[in-house]
């Protein structure tokens, strides 16, 4: 089968996990007939027969074998038949699609990974590897911010990453309405302010809501990053994965195929992309 010909049609893939992972969530482990191939920061097409397909960010780090991994939101028909599929049912995958993080560009630096909400999802598979390798890297700190406690995707795994060697992780919630929580309370902008922050050698990578990106960006600017230091997904833009429907287009760019991940100093003509 052609290159072209993979692109359309779909792989099956074999549900092997399925569990609810928060009060909006699910969490899926799938198992494809091979390796995905992808890099960190892309996406795939779900699709169910008859049903239609969506985009769904990939939250594993690339892997040699042949699992997959992602969180999906119950908001759509597509999603609500989704979440009803168990253990053993096959769904098909397209893909991978898009851009990808780039490894040499975190390389040697300290990093930063501010993410939003569900953001947490995408950027995980962009700290995993990093993670992996962390003698290449310099000082890393994840910020991950969400609604409320119930809300809050991988608690096991920021509190793991967070007892490594030369990592800081800092969890908030916008309000812990009323629930058991042991991390901060804030917004994810508030930490920036008081980071210890080599502006020259820091790299950052943003993932969540579009309200998000401004203020952050904002926050990081003046500490002293500059805007081709930061790395914005834009994976909440993503559509049809091969920019023929034309939905994440804006102006002369198509966010499922230049993208979902930008430098952000190539944005510096296009503003609306982060609305």
């Amino acid at each position: 089968m052609s290159v072209a010909t993979e692109a359309f049609v779909p792989r099956p893939a074999r549900i092997i996990e399925a569990r609810p992972f928060t009060s909006r969530e699910r969490f899926y482990r799938l198992a494809l007939d091979r390796p995905l191939g992808h890099h960190p920061g892309q996406f795939v097409m779900l699709n169910i027969l008859g049903i239609g397909e969506a985009p769904i960010s990939i939250s594993c780090g690339p892997r040699t074998d042949n699992i997959l991994e992602m969180v999906i939101r119950e908001i759509g028909s597509l999603t609500q038949v989704i979440a009803k599929k168990v253990v053993g049912d096959v769904l098909g995958v397209r893909g991978p699609f898009g851009s990808g993080f780039d490894l040499d560009d975190f390389r040697g630096r300290d990093v930063l990974f501010v993410c939003g909400g569900l953001g947490l999802a995408p950027l995980r598979s962009l700290i995993l590897p990093v993670l992996a390798e962390r003698e290449r890297y310099g000082r890393i700190t994840i910020i991950s911010g969400c609604r409320a406690p119930d809300a809050e995707l991988y608690r096991d795994e920021l509190r793991l990453w967070g007892a490594m060697e030369g990592v800081e992780v800092i969890r908030l919630v916008d309000s812990t309405d009323h629930q058991p929580w042991d991390g901060r309370v804030g917004l994810v902008t508030a930490p920036i302010a008081d980071l210890e922050i080599d502006p020259g050698n820091l790299v950052a990578a943003l993932c969540g809501p579009p309200v998000m990106y401004k203020f952050v960006v904002m926050a990081l600017a003046a500490r002293g990053v500059q805007s081709n230091q930061i790395f914005v997904d834009l994976e909440r833009r993503m559509r049809c994965g091969l920019g023929r429907c034309g939905h994440c287009q804006i102006n002369d760019v198509y966010c499922c195929t230049d993208g979902p991940v930008f430098r952000l100093s190539d944005l510096d003509r296009l503003p609306e992309a982060l609305r």
